[in-house]
């Protein structure tokens, strides 16, 4: 098995024709296998060359990650046509100086480096417009059911005493007097809070205290805004 040597136009051929049908050297996913014949290609195929040329370019692709890709790097006669022996190397005069050639690396490294510095400046860009940007504040509408004692209660008086109570994140809003049977009248009040400052309980205990107009106060509507 081999690619013949990978280092001559006859080589790269041979590859060219093995992945004329496959994406990958073996399997369907990008493994050791496509590292190890990658490195033995000593720059890109020609443009007529596409499926070997496609395969390169995708690989490369991968260079951050190759160690992490799947499989074991084997001899590169471990891989491609069955009736192809490996020769990449065999008789080159600069072979070890070609069997060292990384083309993950120095010039790939520096690369590395640029883009993990812009990736710094982009995130501390990011990080300082978020932090700029204002929070978002969570707001609720409410609907207030304020009932009084009886009918003889001065509404207009309750609600001035209710409208009264004033709170960091709390904004009273429209109101009316529904009748709730036998003369008597309730104050339905709307108001909007923002929830890490005014809740329910604190607004309850609030209009509660004006003891000498109100009876109970109900809650009968509560939307997130």
């Amino acid at each position: 098995m081999g690619f013949g040597d990978l280092k001559t136009p006859a080589g790269l051929q041979v590859l060219n024709d093995y992945l004329a049908d496959k994406s990958y050297i073996e399997g369907y996913v990008p493994s050791q296998a496509d590292v190890a014949v990658f490195e033995a290609v000593s720059s890109p195929p020609p443009a007529d060359l596409y499926h070997a040329l496609r395969w390169y370019n995708h690989i490369k692709s991968y260079e951050k990650e190759k160690a992490s890709l799947p499989g074991v790097k084997k001899a590169l006669g471990k891989y491609g046509p069955a009736n192809v022996e490996d020769t990449t190397g065999s008789g080159a005069t600069d072979s070890k100086d070609d069997d060292d050639i990384d083309l993950f690396g120095s010039d790939d490294e520096e690369e590395s480096e640029e883009a993990k510095r812009l990736r710094e400046e982009r995130l501390a860009q990011y990080e300082s417009k978020k932090a700029k940007k204002p929070a978002l504040v969570a707001k609720s509408s409410i609907l207030l059911d304020v009932k009084p004692w009886d009918d003889e209660t001065d509404m207009a008086k309750l609600e001035e005493c209710v409208r009264s109570i004033q709170a960091d994140g709390l904004v009273w809003g429209s109101s009316k007097l529904v009748p709730v049977g036998y003369g008597i009248k309730k104050l339905q009040i709307q108001c909007v809070v923002e929830d890490d400052k005014v809740g329910t309980d604190m607004l309850e205990e609030r209009i509660t205290a004006f003891e000498e107009y109100v009876q109970s106060m109900d809650v009968a509507a509560f939307n997130k805004i």
